[in-house]
């Protein structure tokens, strides 16, 4: 694979775990019948909040990623960083939606680590 396709892999994995995110809150909105806020209900706290919180990463992480297509990184170096995240954000919504404090732990930390390792990586590539 070229290292353009490891970002389209990115953005097609990472939508379709944010639209199934999305799902999630209005299938559980419709079954709590809360319409607007989260009602004080804590199961659909969680699933804005999973949801939110990949929208607060997933977008970020994808420029970084274009970035270091564009710098011509290796594709090779571009593997590990695409799959231990996109694995660190479905942990995280695991963790999030369930009692599996440790997903939500590895993914958050999966998250971190890899976002700091492309950034870095970025940094020193344009340097």
């Amino acid at each position: 694979m070229s290292n353009f396709d490891w970002f389209y892999v990115f953005v097609a994995f990472n939508a379709a775990l944010l639209v199934l995110l999305a799902m999630n809150v209005s299938r559980v909105r419709m079954r709590e019948k809360v319409a607007h806020g989260d009602g004080g209900n804590i199961a659909l706290k969680a699933a804005i909040r999973a949801h939110g919180n990949g929208i607060e990463f997933v977008p970020m992480y994808g420029l970084v990623i274009l970035a270091l297509c564009m710098v011509q990184t290796p594709a090779s170096w571009l593997a590990p960083l695409v799959v231990g995240f996109s694995v660190g954000r479905v942990l995280h919504a695991i963790g999030m939606l369930t009692t599996a404090m440790q997903a939500r732990r590895m993914g958050a930390a999966l998250t971190f680590a890899l976002m700091l390792a492309a950034v870095v990586l970025l940094t020193i590539t344009i340097i």
